[in-house]
């Protein structure tokens, strides 16, 4: 539904970046490349982007009543990926995961192996019982990480061989997003969680520039690096007192969010989030006649519940677009994704008049 205020955000700008973040690599823990696209993006802006010891950016936009306290939205730039564990006497590489997913869900994904010395070479993850011309149990052969491998795009048959290319325990292995963004909205992809926030975020900072309008309180966005391993977020500059973690909304059974919703969650792995900012945020989305729905979450934790268990001393929210098929082959639409950055500018209490 458009109302004035998903309609002065730049939904191009939001696409189009977000088409460009997906494509970069960056599974927990390598996520320079991306962090630096982040910078630059910023700086388009007129804003800098502070990072942290551990990698994670903090862009700061001084509000014109900062007695109010700082308002933190935190979305992230990591995404799932896996590691090199060992390298088969075959040539093929066994890997462990980065983040929590089901093997399943990417057997037969082409992949990125990325050495510590800056070569990159493709692969394909696969069962290691290929095929049903091979293999009677191939059907059945339990997808599990012991049963998976990566078979190279390169010539190698051996460990020594392998080896040889510059591959090593401990490398980087990204997936291939196939990103998808389809004329009537729909946007299908890896790793949606949570590059799909982070561009709605720069579409707040993109309409802040056009407009030349800024909060009354000072807001920090905060992009981390580490929230798929659970600790993205654990430190937070001191002078915040409220936090929305930006994050994908989980969709399926029990769950009333769509894809076209801005989810907002009452609830997840750790426990409640504040009930004030929550009742708050549901409260704008009806004000503005934006899609929402409020959910439960028991098997997800967000960058909020990192802050909170680190200790930080505020009060959290969690929301974001919805998304199908989350830590598997994601989708949503851009309706979720404008929607989601104007109930933040609501938040903010910014007019668009």
């Amino acid at each position: 539904m458009d109302n004035p205020l998903n309609k002065t955000l730049n939904r191009k700008y939001i696409l189009n970046f977000l088409e460009e973040l997906l494509q970069i690599p960056s599974p927990s823990g390598y996520c320079m490349t991306i962090m630096k696209r982040l910078e630059e993006e910023a700086e388009k802006f007129g804003y800098t982007m502070e990072r942290t010891p551990k990698g994670n950016g903090i862009i700061t936009i001084e509000g014109s009543a900062p007695s109010q306290g700082t308002l933190a939205y935190t979305a992230h730039v990591d995404t799932l990926g896996a590691m090199v564990r060992s390298i088969k006497p075959n040539g093929m590489l066994r890997i462990t995961p980065i983040g929590g997913y089901n093997m399943h869900t990417v057997e037969g994904e082409y992949c990125l192996i990325h050495t510590r010395d800056g070569r990159q070479y493709e692969g394909t993850v696969l069962s290691t019982k290929t095929s049903v011309h091979v293999y009677p149990d191939a059907r059945e052969w339990k997808r599990e990480e012991a049963n998976m491998e990566i078979r190279i795009d390169e010539a190698t048959s051996s460990k020594e061989e392998t080896e040889k290319l510059g591959i090593a325990v401990g490398d980087i292995v990204s997936w291939d997003p196939r990103v998808r963004i389809l004329l009537n909205g729909w946007v299908k992809s890896r790793h949606l969680d949570d590059k799909a926030s982070v561009a709605a975020l720069f579409g707040l900072l993109e309409w802040m520039k056009r407009t030349g309008k800024k909060p009354e309180r000072t807001l920090k966005l905060i992009f981390s690096t580490y929230e798929e391993v659970g600790h993205g977020n654990s430190y937070m500059p001191s002078d915040i007192t409220e936090l929305i973690a930006v994050d994908m909304g989980a969709i399926g059974d029990d769950l009333s969010t769509t894809e076209r919703d801005v989810s907002i969650c009452a609830k997840d792995s750790s426990g409640p989030y504040d009930y004030e900012m929550t009742s708050r945020l549901v409260e704008l989305a009806k004000q503005h006649q934006l899609p929402y729905a409020v959910d439960i979450y028991p098997q997800y934790g967000s960058d909020a519940s990192a802050a909170l268990r680190g200790g930080s001393n505020v009060r959290a929210a969690l929301i974001g677009p919805g998304v199908h098929a989350s830590h598997a082959m994601e989708r949503t639409h851009a309706d979720a994704l404008v929607n989601t950055a104007a109930l933040l500018l609501a938040y903010l209490g910014l007019s668009v008049s």
